[in-house]
């Protein structure tokens, strides 16, 4: 479960965030779409603290965190409940694609090296890239690369999986390929944070979607309502612009 309350956040006169209070249950796929600039990327980094909110408070599970109060302790205990998949992977370079899911589990989750790998290659047979575990990632396809990254971020069994537009960085026809693995995380009744302008894949697996525009929250309904007769002109606009006009 993921609740947020208020949260504000400025660079000097720019007003990224200006309050936003979302509410994610438990299984949940809630996709976040909107202009570039709207604030989606800066809300989806406030959730795991890798940015500091000016104000407002974010929950996940049980750690409920707010920038006036919160200590290293609990930046851990909120960081421990959610994994966060990168647009351009962050994979170490000068490591496999095994050794990019041990090296967390054994430095931070404190596992022996056999029980990371067990791990690790578990997950790569799940993304579908056992048979590429001793491969560096400048020999794998960005596609190949973002499933090693998402198997990285299951890893530490997360209750909340965070994306950032995981296929942006990819070739077309890179992109069929990383939509089927979160589908499947999806099936499996993973909560889910997407932010994407894959529409069809948002209309198609989400719960709700939340449309963003200068950091605000517009409009919060299920796929079918958005992108078949959304409320707000501005999404009408957006959804228009990005070639998916409301039918």
């Amino acid at each position: 479960m993921i609740e947020t309350s208020g949260i504000k956040k400025s660079y000097g006169e720019n007003h990224v965030l200006r309050g936003i209070d979302v509410t994610i249950k438990q299984g949940e796929i809630v996709s976040m779409i909107g202009p570039s600039g709207a604030g989606k990327t800066t809300f989806l980094r406030m959730l795991n603290w890798l940015e500091k909110p000016d104000a407002g408070s974010v929950r996940i599970e049980d750690t409920l965190i707010d920038p006036s109060t919160a200590t290293k302790r609990q930046v851990r205990a909120l960081r421990a409940h959610s994994a966060m998949v990168f647009q351009h992977y962050n994979l170490y370079r000068n490591k496999t694609a095994l050794e990019n899911i041990t090296v967390p589990l054994v430095y931070v989750k404190k596992k022996t090296r056999a029980e990371a790998a067990g791990i690790g290659e578990i997950l790569l047979a799940r993304v579908g890239l056992w048979d590429k575990k001793d491969e560096y990632p400048s020999r794998l396809s960005g596609g190949q690369q973002q499933r090693v990254s998402i198997a990285r971020a299951l890893a530490i069994n997360p209750s909340v999986m965070l994306f950032d537009e995981p296929t942006s960085s990819l070739d077309p026809e890179l992109v069929e390929e990383v939509l089927n693995v979160m589908n499947e995380i999806a099936a499996e009744g993973m909560t889910m944070l997407v932010v994407s302008h894959e529409m069809r894949f948002v209309r198609s697996v989400s719960s709700r979607v939340l449309f963003l525009d200068e950091g605000l929250v517009l409009e919060d309904a299920p796929p079918e309502k958005i992108f078949k007769n959304p409320s707000n002109p501005r999404t009408r606009t957006f959804l228009r612009q990005a070639n998916f006009a409301p039918s």
